[in-house]
Parts: C-alpha cells; structure tokens; sequence
C-alpha cells in the first residue's frame, strides 16, 4: 500500500488576459491561473524530471511504488480543465484528477455535463469539489458537510455513469469533521491542500495532502516537488502554517485583508 504520494495542485489554465474566463472570478482566484504557454512550461519540465511514477487515484492502494508517484490535479472545474488542461496532458500519455463544484456545472466558465463526461471517458479521474465551494467549509455543520459532499457525489456518479469516490477540500480549510463526513459519504480519497507527501486514514478515506502551485512561479517550483527538493517542499509547508495561523487569528477580517494585497498587487 503506498504510503507517499507527490500531489500538485493546479486550478485553471488560461488562453489570454481575461483571467475570469475560466472558473472563480476575482483577483484571489487569479493568482493561481497559468496561462497556456506557462502551463506548458511547467509540464515540458515535469517529464523530464519525473522520478516516480504518474498515476491516478485508483493506483494509491493497487500496487506500492518504491519511490513516491506524482498525481496532477486541477480544482474548481473551470471550462479550462476541457478546452486547455485535458488535450495539453493527453499530449504526454497523461491523465489528471478534475474536482468539480458541481452547483457551477453548465454555468458561464466553468465544465458542462457533457465536458465531464467527455473527460472521464477519456480516461481521466472526476472528482467532487463540494456543490457549493463554501467560503470556510471547516465551519460548515456535520449536517451542512454531509450534504456538501452526497448531493455532489450523487451528481458526478449520475453524469459519469460510475460511483465517484475521490474529493478535494475547497478553499484549504481542512478539518478532521470534514474527512469524517466525506468518508460517510463514500469518499474513498480526499485531497487538501496540506503540502504534505505522507497519507492518513480517517474512518477508511486516505487522506493526502498537495503541493499547491501558482502563477509566475516558474517551471522549477513543480519540479523540485516532483523531485521531492525537501527544501522547497518545507519552504511550502512552513509557508501554509503561517497562513493558516493568520486566518484563524484574523477570522473574517482575512478574506478583506488579502483581496486588499492582492488588488493593489495587480494594481
């Protein structure tokens, strides 16, 4: 069973300026859109790194891998993971785990039912990403998360025509509750955004944290983390510490303190 996995977590991947043509809009979700020439950057320089294997969720608990395998995942469910995301990782051979916010299906920017199930027919894993994508879903209800995740679950399975059994965590608010109420809920394989390598089980669901990356970064950043750079994976892991103790320090004054820094950076 493996008990490492390198997980890189994008979002969209962008054909021009417009950075709301494809998923959340706003300058926060921006800030992790890669534009297509970036984006192919990053996986022209991912092939010739990988040192493990690439592989889909399905292959965590089938067979175990001597060094670490790396899994590619995009969140949200912006059009991108169709028109751009797909057809540039089929181009290597690869295939990406897609976690859709199923209350956006259909809408301006983001999949269609007939996008998903296009996807998953050609081979690559749907997962859910809530209904809702709440803001702080660690403060959602057991009540709330449980509907969060069976009425999307229900909704993946229907449109692929196969149970869907893999999630990932909205907004980086991760809390024990939230795997608790996934794993009730059937899912099988929950991502964070934790930058962690190891897997935990709660209540049966593994539980595997990801390597987060953003725009402007550069090539090396994903891999070094393909590689296992331990200095970039703690610089990353340091980082997402200090920022979750600023948010649960500054409550809600966070989203406005942050969408401040970020409107004058753009500025």
């Amino acid at each position: 069973m493996t008990q490492r996995v390198i997980t890189l977590l994008y979002h969209d991947v962008i054909n021009g300026d417009d950075s709301d043509m494809s998923g959340f809009s706003g300058a926060n979700p921006a800030e992790y859109k890669l534009p297509v020439d970036e984006f192919a950057s990053h996986l022209q320089a991912i092939s010739g790194a990988l040192v493990g294997q690439l592989i889909s969720p399905d292959d965590i608990d089938a067979q175990t891998f001597e060094t670490p395998p790396v899994l590619l995942s995009f969140d949200d469910g912006g059009v991108s993971s169709y028109e751009q995301i797909a057809p540039m990782l089929e181009s290597y051979g690869w295939r990406g785990c897609f976690f859709i916010t199923t209350d956006r299906i259909g809408t301006p920017a983001f999949v269609s039912r007939n996008q998903i199930k296009e996807l998953h027919q050609r081979g690559h894993t749907i997962g859910s990403h809530s209904c809702s994508h709440p803001k702080k879903i660690s403060e959602c209800s057991k009540e709330e998360l449980l509907d969060e995740w069976q009425r999307s679950l229900a909704i993946l399975s229907e449109i692929i025509g196969k149970q869907v059994t893999v999630a990932s965590v909205p907004g980086g608010f991760y809390s024990r509750q939230i795997a608790e109420t996934a794993a009730k809920s059937g899912v099988k394989i929950l991502f964070t955004s934790e930058p962690v390598q190891r897997i935990v089980y709660v209540d049966g669901c593994a539980v595997i944290g990801r390597f987060s990356v953003k725009r402007g970064v550069g090539s090396i950043v994903p891999v070094e983390f393909v590689q296992g750079n331990y200095v970039r994976r703690f610089r990353q892991y340091a980082y997402w510490n200090i920022k979750k103790a600023a948010k649960a320090a500054s409550g809600p004054i966070y989203p406005w303190i942050r969408s401040m820094y970020l409107a004058r950076k753009q500025a």
